[in-house]
């Protein structure tokens, strides 16, 4: 059975994802229901940096993290975070509040209907370090580490939406105001 009011909001969200990530050179997005008309499922790609640790314990730059986002059938009445939201990749992204080896990412409260682009935006600033915890996170290892290390973050300052410019060309010929 098809729910109209739900097929809107899809269509929206895909829209509107496609939109910001043609207006963005931190993100590709890409719909993961081929040849589906409203798409639930997205795959977003960040190309941005962010923080993993590498075996020896040391953290460092990483610049490209993957998240699968899913819009289930009840998404408009209810949310279940850890549906809707997968950390998929690097396994080893060093954040307070991405779980260090497990698909979980933590944005806090998601309202039921929030919209694609609020996600995509919310998973950015956690993956930036614009937004984290220092307390109570899925990462304790990363949170006391962050608490000492704040002179690194932001780890990426550049807006996921590219800034537009509004240039305005004067005719050469114009002759209205000389200089």
């Amino acid at each position: 059975m098809s729910d109209p009011v739900f097929e809107g909001f899809l269509k929206q969200q895909f829209r509107q994802g496609m939109a910001l990530a043609q207006q963005s050179d931190l993100l590709d997005l890409q719909p993961m229901d081929p040849g589906k008309e409203t798409p639930s499922r997205y795959l977003a790609r960040f190309h941005c940096k962010g923080l993993v640790r590498e075996r020896s314990g040391s953290v460092v730059e990483a610049s490209e993290f993957h998240v699968g986002i899913w819009f289930p059938s009840d998404y408009l009445r209810q949310v279940d975070p850890l549906k809707v939201i997968t950390w998929l990749h690097p396994l080893n992204v060093w954040h307070p509040n991405i779980a260090l080896g497990l698909p979980v990412i933590c944005l806090g409260r998601i309202a039921p209907a929030t919209e694609l682009v609020d996600l995509l935006y919310e998973i950015y600033e956690v993956i930036t370090y614009q937004n984290w915890a220092p307390h109570d996170g899925l990462n304790p290892e990363a949170c006391q580490w962050a608490r000492n290390h704040q002179d690194r973050f932001p780890t990426d300052r550049r807006p996921l939406k590219r800034r537009t410019l509004n240039l305005q060309v004067q005719d050469a010929k114009d002759t209205s105001n000389p200089s």
